[in-house]
């Protein structure tokens, strides 16, 4: 049985879940579709190994790259790889079925029995948390939705606008809401929009 995550007892008003790691299991494909993408443009190996990568969880795509662009003195097209790597990701998603994180997705089946208001809060693009929902087989949980495209480029996690919009999309008061996340910069989100949060634990590391 699963036990990367420890479920509140009090009941909040709205909640809020990250997608990638915090509702399916899908950080491992994610991880080797950015190492394929960021040495086809010339990173190095040791760029981007798995602690790196875990520590950028939840931010959006191009702002990753140029975080690593600044670290390592890299000269990368930010968009064009977060564009390659999508594109890395959907062809990986057509060969697997990406499981979920029990213990999240069953607390979600229960807030929508109980018609308690949840959202997805993610740093994924629209198409690839649709193809990852969609591979997990639970895409039809899902009404409310906020990516980085809801919010201007840059506001992404660690910035709280991401989960502020999705309680204002849910008609909740953001200290009222909790946030489940798995990686630093969505907690640090959490904490910035007034948010309790809970933290999911992290999947085990794939070797590339």
């Amino acid at each position: 049985m699963s036990t990367r995550v420890t479920l509140p007892e009090r009941q909040y008003a709205g909640y809020i879940f990250d997608l990638d790691g915090t509702l399916v299991d899908s950080m491992p494909v994610h991880y080797r579709a950015w190492r394929w993408a960021l040495q086809k443009h010339g990173a190095p190996h040791e760029v981007f190994q798995w602690a790196e990568f875990v520590a950028h969880g939840g931010m959006a795509a191009p702002d990753i790259v140029a975080d690593l662009n600044r670290k390592y003195g890299l000269q990368m097209d930010a968009e064009l790889v977060a564009e390659e790597k999508r594109n890395r990701y959907a062809w990986l998603l057509i060969h697997e079925k990406l499981p979920v994180i029990l213990e999240t997705v069953e607390l979600v089946r229960g807030l929508r029995e109980r018609g308690i208001p949840y959202a997805i809060g993610t740093g994924s693009m629209p198409s690839g948390a649709m193809e990852t929902l969609q591979s997990a087989g639970i895409a039809e949980l899902f009404s409310i939705m906020v990516t980085p495209a809801d919010v201007p480029p840059g506001y992404g996690k660690p910035r709280p606008d991401i989960f502020l919009l999705c309680a204002g999309k849910m008609g909740v008061d953001p200290r009222e809401c909790v946030v489940f996340e798995d990686a630093e910069p969505g907690i640090q989100a959490a904490v910035a929009g007034g948010m309790d949060y809970v933290r999911v634990g992290e999947c085990d590391p794939v070797c590339d």
